[in-house]
């Protein structure tokens, strides 16, 4: 079995589904912060996922800089555990964020934020719970794989 050290300050997002980790990393802008510590543990063992696997990253030290309102959007399963001296002190289920700035693209082909290269990519949730194109009214179809 592996081991990964505990970390004594930071947080640990857990029970992402297995594979998508690495890209999770990329969209919350880990990989480009070179000043974290940051431990990526692919398809651990998981007796609560559907598959039996799970990804889990680990980011010690401060992590206020983390946007973390997108984890519901991605994956409703997720949890985030804050770590102070050793200790886990708060663990929260995200809540999917009311707005979501540059994370998907709208595929509206009319949308100005299709055609318009320096235009944001704006969804906000609707009274039925789904997002929507703030420019085209544009419905989002499904959740990113």
């Amino acid at each position: 079995m592996l081991n990964i050290d505990e970390i004594q300050n930071g947080i640990v997002i857990d029970h992402i589904k297995a594979g998508t980790a690495v890209g999770l990393m990329e969209l919350l802008g880990i990989t480009q912060n070179t000043s974290a510590s940051v431990a990526l543990i692919q398809n651990a063992r998981s007796a609560k996922s559907p598959t039996g696997r799970k990804d889990i990253i680990k980011v010690e030290g401060d992590a206020s800089w983390l946007n973390l309102d997108v984890l519901a959007y991605l994956d409703p399963n997720i949890t985030v555990t804050t770590i102070r001296d050793g200790q886990a002190v708060q663990k929260e289920k995200p809540r999917p964020p009311r707005r979501l700035v540059n994370i998907v693209r709208c595929r509206n082909p009319r949308c100005i934020s299709s055609i318009e290269e320096e235009c944001d990519q704006i969804f906000e949730m609707s009274s039925n719970g789904k997002y929507r194109c703030i420019y085209c009214e544009q419905e989002l179809s499904v959740k990113p794989e």
